[in-house]
C-alpha cells in the first residue's frame, strides 16, 4: 500500500471512530439516561432508535451528495455535524432534545459510513482492496473492545453528559487529518436530484428498520407498530426498486449494478453478515446479564474477547482476500463464527469464564476474518462513478439485514423465555443464530473464488449518482 493511501485510510479512519465508538458508549447508558432525565424505558429508547433512523433516512443521499459537493467537502461536513450533534448531546435538557441531538449525529453518521468506504475504493483503484478494508475495519473491531469500557468509566467518575464528549477529539483530530490527507476532488457534475426515488427509498428504510426495532418487545411481529410500519417500508421499497431497474443510473440508487455478480453476493453476504453480527451482539450480552447475573457494564467487559479475535484476524484476512480472493476466506470465516456459536446453545450461567472467553476469541476472529472479503469484493470490476451505488447499496444492506437478525432472535427469545426456563429459552434463539450463520456460510460460495481483478477505469465522463435527466 503506498504512502498516500496509507495517509488516506488513516484520516478516514480517526474520523470514523467517532461514530462508531459513539453507538456502543451510549448502549452502557441507557438506563442512566432514564434515570437522569426522569424518562420511562420507551422515551429513552429512542437515544438509540432515533439515531438508527437518522441514518437510515442519510445513507440512500451520500452518492448523489458526493458527486454533487466532492468527497472530501462531503466527508469533513458530515464530520462536523457529528461534531456538533455530540456537543449538543452534551448539553440536552431533556430526552426530547437529546432524542432530536441524536438525530443530528445520525445524519453525520450515516453519511460517514458508505462514503469511507467509497472515497477509499476510488483512491486504491482494485489495488490492495483486502489490506485496506482490514484498515477500515479497525474502529468496528474497536468499538466493542473500548466503547463498554470507556462508557462504564465516564459513567463512574462523572455524569453522562461526558460520554459525548469523548466523540469530540476523534472528530477534531480527524477534520485536521482529512483536510491534509483526503485529496481535494470537487463535484462531478451531478444533476438534479432524484427526488421521488429519494421520496419512496429514505421512508422505506425508515418503516423497515422501525418496524423491526419494535418487534423486540411484547407481541413480537404481532404488534401493529411492527407490522404497519414494515409493511408500508416493504412497499415503498418495491415501488423503487421497480422504478430504479427502469431508470438505471439516473435513479438515485443505480440498482442494475446487481447484475454485476460480485457486487449481488456482497450484498447478500453483507445482509447476512449484519443479522449473524447484530444478532448475536444481542444474545451474547443479554444471556450474561440473565444467567450470570453480570450488569450491562460486567456484560460489555465479557464481550471484549471477541473485539479482541477480531483485531488478530484482520491483517491476516486481507492478506488472504488480496491473494486468494474472497469465497474461501468468507466460508471459513463464516464457518468459524458458526461453530463458536454452538458452545453458547449449550452453555448455561455455570460455564466458566475462562471457556466462555476463549470461544469469543475464536468466535471474533471468524467474524473478522468475514468481514473484509464481503466489504472488499462488492467493488471488483467497478468503474469509479459506480462505487457510490455499490456502497450504499451495501451499508444499506448491512443495516437491514441487522435489523432482521435481531427482530427475528429477539422475538424466538421472548417466545422461549414465556415457558419460563430462561437457560433453554437462550439455547433456543441462540440455534437459531447458528442456522443464520450456516446460511451465510453457504452464501458465501456465491462470492468470487478468484483473485479481485483491479478495478475498470474511470469513464471520462462521470455518471450522476442519482441525477434526473
Amino acid at each position: 500500500m503506498d504512502r498516500s493511501l496509507s495517509r488516506l485510510a488513516v484520516a478516514l479512519v480517526v474520523g470514523a471512530m467517532a461514530p462508531l465508538f459513539d453507538s456502543t458508549i451510549v448502549s452502557v447508558a441507557l438506563h442512566t439516561l432514564a434515570h437522569d432525565l426522569h424518562a420511562g424505558v420507551d422515551a429513552v429508547q429512542w437515544v438509540s432508535t432515533g439515531y438508527l433512523l437518522a441514518m437510515g433516512v442519510t445513507v440512500p443521499v451520500v452518492g448523489w451528495l458526493q458527486h454533487r459537493l466532492g468527497g472530501r467537502r462531503l466527508w469533513m461536513a458530515a464530520l462536523m455535524v457529528f461534531l456538533v450533534g455530540s456537543i449538543l448531546c452534551s448539553l440536552a435538557w431533556d430526552v426530547t432534545s437529546l432524542v432530536v441531538f441524536r438525530v443530528v449525529q445520525g445524519v453525520g453518521a450515516g453519511a460517514m459510513m458508505p462514503l469511507l468506504t467509497t472515497l477509499l475504493m476510488q483512491a486504491a483503484g482494485g489495488r490492495d482492496v483486502g489490506r485496506l478494508m482490514a484498515v477500515v475495519s479497525l474502529p468496528t473491531a474497536l468499538g466493542p473492545i473500548l466503547g463498554p469500557v470507556i462508557g462504564g468509566l465516564v459513567l463512574g467518575a462523572g455524569s453522562w453528559q461526558w460520554l459525548f464528549w469523548v466523540n469530540v477529539p476523534f472528530a477534531v483530530v480527524g477534520l485536521v487529518l482529512a483536510r491534509v490527507f483526503i485529496p481535494t476532488d470537487g463535484p462531478t457534475g451531478a444533476g438534479r436530484l432524484d427526488a421521488l426515488g429519494l421520496v419512496l427509498l429514505s421512508p422505506a428504510v425508515v418503516g423497515v428498520l422501525f418496524g423491526l426495532s419494535n418487534a423486540s418487545r411484547a407481541g413480537g411481529f404481532g404488534r401493529t407498530d411492527v407490522w404497519v410500519p414494515l409493511a408500508a417500508g416493504v412497499a415503498l421499497l418495491v415501488l423503487f426498486v421497480l422504478r430504479a431497474t427502469r431508470r438505471g443510473s439516473r435513479s438515485l440508487v443505480d440498482l442494475t449494478l446487481l447484475r454485476h455478480r460480485p457486487l449481488a453476493a456482497a450484498s447478500l453476504g453483507m445482509f447476512l453478515m449484519g443479522a449473524s453480527l447484530y444478532g448475536g451482539m444481542l444474545l451474547l450480552p443479554l444471556s450474561f446479564q440473565e444467567l450470570r447475573g453480570a450488569d450491562a457494564l460486567g456484560a460489555g467487559l465479557l464481550l471484549i474477547p471477541q473485539g479482541v479475535g477480531s483485531l488478530l484476524s484482520r491483517s491476516l484476512a486481507g492478506r488472504l482476500t488480496d491473494r486468494l480472493g474472497a469465497r474461501w476466506v468468507a466460508v471459513v470465516g463464516f464457518a468459524v463464527v458458526l461453530l463458536a456459536t454452538i458452545p453458547f446453545a449449550l452453555a448455561d450461567g455455570n460455564t466458566p469464564v475462562w471457556t466462555t472467553s476463549a470461544v469469543l476469541v475464536v468466535r471474533g476472529f471468524g467474524l473478522g476474518a468475514v468481514m473484509i472479503p464481503i466489504m472488499a469484493v462488492g467493488f471488483t470490476g467497478l468503474a469509479k462513478p459506480e462505487m457510490p451505488h455499490a456502497s450504499t447499496i451495501t451499508r444499506l444492506a448491512q443495516q437491514l439485514g441487522g435489523a432482521f437478525g435481531t427482530a427475528v432472535l429477539a422475538v424466538v427469545l421472548s417466545g422461549a423465555a414465556a415457558g419460563g426456563h430462561p437457560v433453554a429459552a437462550f439455547h433456543e434463539a441462540f440455534w437459531w443464530a447458528i442456522a443464520i450463520t450456516a446460511l451465510a456460510t453457504a452464501t458465501a460460495l456465491l462470492l468470487p473464488g478468484r483473485r479481485p481483478v483491479e478495478s475498470a477505469p474511470p469513464s471520462s465522463v462521470p455518471t450522476a449518482v442519482g441525477a434526473t435527466r
